[in-house]
């Protein structure tokens, strides 16, 4: 209730008095009169009669509730803006504020409806004639829906076309309908009274300022808050306050995005930093990993060269894969580190996208961010025990990999080739290429003949698995037996010994069987008379005399097998 004086107060309770020193007070006030309708009149005779559209008043906050503000505007009843009009528009606000405002009229529970727009209301022909001619902003209300449009109070019944509303569907133009707008004015006929007004042009134009004003605040390095606005392949559009910065795919995370919606949708609330910025193009560029830690920083420090990783094949090239060994690190395993037996030709051929693999890290490249990983060598190395598991004289059996002039190559295991020379082949023929007789693909076995693991080289003969007589002799006797055979060369304490047709042995000499010079020169022999000479004397194990000779080339002799070396087919013998 507005401050009455004591004297008006007893008017008022009393409604058949009169108020003193007023002469024309002398009618009394009929009884059916309410007290609604004296505190109106009241009102009308003592306080101020603001103009509806009066402009630029100064109010002070003296009060914030749950849903308005009251402002005191110097009249005896205070104003109300609702709070929503602050909320909506970014501000706060609090006791104590001044803040410019306008009246737009009466509500319900008395207080002034106040207005925060800063245009004016026309109050006559004239002031609508201005603003069209200087294509000025002025306020108007909203008062219906019309044919067409909707009808608005700019001071005098003006029109407004559904397309300049600025709604974007006919409810959003019912929630127009009592609200105060900004409009301008498009069309005026002063003699037909027919005034058209365009809100979507004042709207325009008001995002084109709040964006030319955003772009001038936003600040590269600077962290910003704002909701998708909308998905695209290539990236998420953010509206971070009336402009819109592009969240490329490749700034959404450390790790790899294929695309935007995988892990973003619209309307979610994103927090980034401005990367760039170009006011002249009306471009801002945001990114979300940049305010994470970079999982290289820490790259070297958490992998070491040897060390075994787990990770997920991302993607598959024809000179590799790459692999995920955490969030945002990849590394690469080169083609040439994938297997052992380098038949791989492409990487797809070992590896798929999706794989979980076991990796070995090879070598960590901090300023390049770049980590050398290896597949095969979490397999284990086979030549590293390949000297224990091939050894000398040991058959192997595997496919023939790869046939060439000089020889064939055959895989005994994974990642352990041996090559077969085209001499060691076949003893039977005389062989002029390899494929005569090999073909890729072809299984085979063959013998070790000699390996070096430190070179990756094993020496591989077929040939050698053929029994010969010297195998044959060696299988039919046994060390310590006495057999007869020819020396057939005599030279610095050892004698070649001719055990039969390509069986030969070796025969150390003692002391006490020296010879002369001339001793040791071989005479000729009656080759048709020795095989009748050893057939006499082969079983027998006998010299022919019974005193022993000074051994010779060409004696027949009498000896004891020392030792038999079928591995390495060499016989050993000593003079009986």
């Amino acid at each position: 209730m507005p401050n009455l004086s004591t004297l008006d107060q007893e008017r008022l309770a009393r409604p058949d008095s009169q108020t003193p020193n007023d002469p024309q007070a002398t009618t009394p006030v009929p009884s059916e009169e309410s007290f609604g309708d004296i505190l109106t009149q009241y009102e009308q005779s003592h306080s101020h009669k603001p103009d509806a559209r009066e402009k630029g008043l100064d109010g002070t906050v003296i009060s914030v509730t749950a849903d308005s503000v009251f402002i005191d505007i110097g009249y005896k009843i205070e104003g109300i803006v609702p709070l929503a009009e602050f909320v909506n528009a970014g501000e706060t606000v609090k006791r104590g504020d001044k803040l410019p405002v306008t009246i737009k009229g009466r509500g319900p529970e008395g207080y002034y409806e106040l207005s925060r727009i800063k245009v004016d209301r026309p109050k006559d022909w004239s002031g609508l004639e201005k603003a069209f001619a200087d294509k000025a902003g002025i306020a108007g209300t909203v008062t219906a829906a019309i044919k067409g449009g909707l009808s608005v109070d700019v001071g005098v019944r003006a029109f407004m076309p559904a397309s300049r509303s600025g709604a974007k569907d006919a409810a959003e133009m019912e929630k127009l309908i009592g609200q105060e707008i900004r409009c301008r004015i498009i069309k005026l006929d002063v003699a037909d009274e027919d005034v058209v007004v365009d809100r979507r042009v004042v709207l325009e134009e008001e995002e084109r300022a709040t964006k030319e004003k955003r772009y001038s605040e936003v600040a590269e390095g600077e962290i910003v808050h704002g909701a998708v606005r909308s998905l695209t392949d290539f990236g998420a559009f953010v509206d971070i306050g009336g402009v819109d910065g592009l969240l490329h795919v490749a700034d959404i995370s450390w790790t790899r995005v294929n695309k935007p919606g995988d892990v973003l949708k619209v309307g979610d609330a994103v927090e980034a930093k401005v990367l760039k910025v170009d006011a002249a193009k009306k471009r801002i560029s945001l990114g979300m990993k940049q305010l994470q830690p970079h999982p290289w920083d820490l790259a070297s420090e958490k992998y070491k060269v040897g060390e075994r990783v787990t990770g997920t094949v991302t993607r598959v090239a024809d000179f590799g894969a790459f692999v995920e060994v955490e969030k945002g690190v990849e590394g690469l395993i080169h083609l040439s580190e994938m297997s052992w037996s380098k038949k791989a030709r492409r990487a797809s051929d070992v590896v798929k996208p999706g794989e979980q693999v076991e990796v070995v890290i090879l070598g960590v490249n901090q300023a390049d961010r770049r980590i050398s990983l290896g597949l095969k060598q979490a397999l284990g190395d086979p030549w590293a025990d390949a000297a224990q598991k091939y050894p000398v004289g040991s058959v192997v059996e595997g496919p023939v990999a790869k046939v060439e002039k000089f020889g064939a190559f055959i895989q005994i295991a994974e990642g352990v080739d041996g090559m077969v020379h085209i001499s060691d082949i076949s003893a039977d023929k005389r062989i002029n290429h390899p494929q005569e007789v090999l073909k890729p693909g072809q299984v085979v076995k063959a013998q070790v003949l000699e390996i070096d693991a430190g070179k990756r080289r094993i020496r591989l003969g077929m040939k050698q698995l053929v029994p010969t007589s010297l195998d044959e002799y060696i299988a039919e006797h046994k060390e310590g037996d006495v057999v007869t055979g020819r020396m057939t060369d005599v030279s610095s304490g050892r004698a070649k010994v001719e055990l039969g047709e390509g069986v030969h042995a070796i025969c150390r000499l003692t002391a006490d069987a020296p010879q002369r010079e001339e001793e040791r020169q071989e005479p000729k022999v009656n080759l048709s008379s020795l095989t009748s000479m050893l057939e006499a004397k082969w079983k027998g194990g006998e010299g022919g005399g019974s005193k022993p000779e000074k051994a010779r080339a060409g004696q027949v002799r009498s000896f004891r097998i020392a030792k038999l070396d079928a591995a390495a087919k060499k016989i050993e013998v000593e003079l009986v």
